[in-house]
């Protein structure tokens, strides 16, 4: 390497398990000198036999983005605040993962055990506007929320109904729905609520109610309508007999972080049962 090029600073960049390196922009930097430094920190970790570079860009650095797409990066994802690239500098096959490909979203069957009668709205605005069927709660996960708070935080911001998640009942996958090329998990949920007095989130829902099961499975909707119909006859099934579902399971990952297993509701309780004795004896 030639003396110029031993003075031109490396980016930093932080390595991953992978052998890749992420570097986070954060000081503003011209293009010009930013092209340099990274045409410089390219080879240098090629000489070191690194694969992945990501290069995170904050929206103030947008300038910088023609001069890492020059030099052979390409786009990854964008959230609101920041664009990520990467590139694939080794001769080994290219194994960068794809951006997140589903979208998480769950419907919550809450059951008003004392008058057997199911929670249900009419929306305002989206597909289900101005056709008048009534349908359960429903919402998207949000990023880093787990399925069994997101939809309890749905139904109360839907309703204000304050409601305790209890197991899934079912879940879907719809590909190519969201965007035409996201695949959309639905998870049917059933939940017990705390609360009973209906409080509707005027910006997206027209009405909300409580409704008997019947008369909810009963929607011209819901029989013309394949999926629509079977989801309606899991939850009749839950409101009727005994159904048991998915329950959560809390746990850690191997790393210490918090996780839940989501299984058999019998079995759930088998394994918080086992948990608690084992806590007992100590």
């Amino acid at each position: 390497m030639d003396t110029r090029a031993q003075q031109i600073p490396l980016l930093e960049g932080e390595i991953d398990n992978y052998d890749g390196v992420t570097v986070t922009m954060v000081e503003p930097m011209d293009a010009e000198v930013f092209t340099e430094s990274l045409r410089a920190s390219l080879s240098h970790w090629r000489d070191e036999g690194k694969k992945g570079i990501w290069i995170k860009l904050p929206l103030g650095l947008a300038n910088l983005v023609e001069a890492a797409v020059s030099e052979g990066f390409r786009y990854h994802h964008a959230e609101p605040e920041y664009l990520m690239l990467v590139s694939w500098i080794s001769e080994t096959p290219d194994t960068i993962p794809a951006n997140a490909s589903h979208v998480v979203g769950a419907g919550a069957l809450v059951i008003n055990k004392n008058t057997k009668e199911v929670l249900v709205v009419q929306e305002r605005s989206g597909f289900f506007k101005d056709k008048n069927v009534w349908k359960l709660p429903t919402g998207v996960i949000n990023e880093g929320e787990d399925i069994w708070t997101g939809i309890a935080r749905e139904v109360e911001e839907e309703t204000g109904i304050i409601a305790d998640f209890v197991e899934v009942l079912a879940f879907r996958q719809s590909l190519k729905a969201i965007l035409k090329k996201k695949t959309d998990m639905f998870f049917l949920c059933v939940l017990s609520p705390r609360s009973y007095d209906i409080t509707e989130q005027k910006s997206e829902i027209l009405q909300a109610k409580w409704m008997p099961i019947q008369e909810y499975v009963d929607q011209p909707w819901n029989k013309k309508n394949e999926m629509f119909k079977f989801m309606a006859n899991i939850c009749q099934k839950k409101c009727e007999e005994e159904y048991l579902g998915f329950a959560i399971v809390p746990t850690t990952t191997s790393s210490g972080k918090e996780s839940f297993i989501y299984c058999n509701a019998d079995h759930a309780n088998r394994l918080k049962a086992t948990r608690d004795q084992a806590s007992a004896s100590l």
